[in-house]
């Protein structure tokens, strides 16, 4: 039986602790595991908060991944991650010492109580959009556009800058 890699793509943030570590750390983990290949990474942007704006500022990249995982495994894997991590939920929006979502995953369009792709806030997102328009601006979002010119109005309205090294 021959098994079919998606592609995959994925929004990582941290505002908690070592930010830049915690996204290295997570990074780290999704390449250990035996049914992710992690094929690209977006540079590291500093952006700042969005929705509850009483906290730091956010790290924030995209990885493309590729991944014989359904969207629902995935999900396991990432909020698995997340709970390594000590992750809480406690205000929307809230500081995190990491974040992990599930973007866009190839030929799929869901929507449940549990799981929506492409993501539901992708398209209002500059933290979102921005480091994915490196890794894929051609990419279209149906009904909503290309990802480098929906990601080149959205950092009009909301900072994101390059993280200083």
């Amino acid at each position: 039986m021959i098994i079919i890699a998606n592609t995959v793509y994925l929004s990582l943030g941290s505002n908690l602790g070592d930010k830049e570590a915690n996204l290295n750390t997570a990074l780290k983990k999704l390449a250990g595991h035996s049914k992710i290949k992690l094929q690209r990474i977006a540079p590291l942007y500093k952006t700042a908060p969005v929705g509850y704006l009483k906290q730091d500022w956010f790290y924030n990249t995209a990885a493309e991944i590729s991944t014989t995982l359904s969207p629902f495994e995935l999900l396991a894997v990432l909020q698995d991650i997340e709970n390594q991590f000590g992750r809480v939920r406690t205000i929307p929006w809230g500081p995190r010492v990491i974040d992990l979502d599930i973007i866009w995953y190839e030929k799929v369009n869901l929507h449940t109580s549990k799981l929506v792709i492409p993501h539901p806030r992708l398209t209002k997102r500059a933290f979102v959009l921005v480091p994915l328009a490196v890794l894929t601006p051609a990419l279209i979002i149906p009904g909503k556009g290309k990802i480098a010119d929906l990601a080149k109005l959205i950092s009009q309205e909301q900072e994101v800058k390059l993280k200083d090294y």
